[in-house]
């Protein structure tokens, strides 16, 4: 967790769950998104 990622449509957010290998959750700043896998658009910086 915390780690800082990028999203191709969210944009640069912080990791603050993740739930078992299924999926992520992501802070965005004006937004929260779950991110199921696959997790093509999101990249860690």
């Amino acid at each position: 967790m915390d780690d800082r990622v990028t999203h191709d449509r969210y944009g640069l957010g912080v990791v603050i769950a993740v739930e078992d290998e299924i999926a992520v959750f992501v802070d965005f700043g004006s937004r929260q998104e779950r991110i199921t896998t696959p997790f093509n658009k999101l990249y860690k910086l």
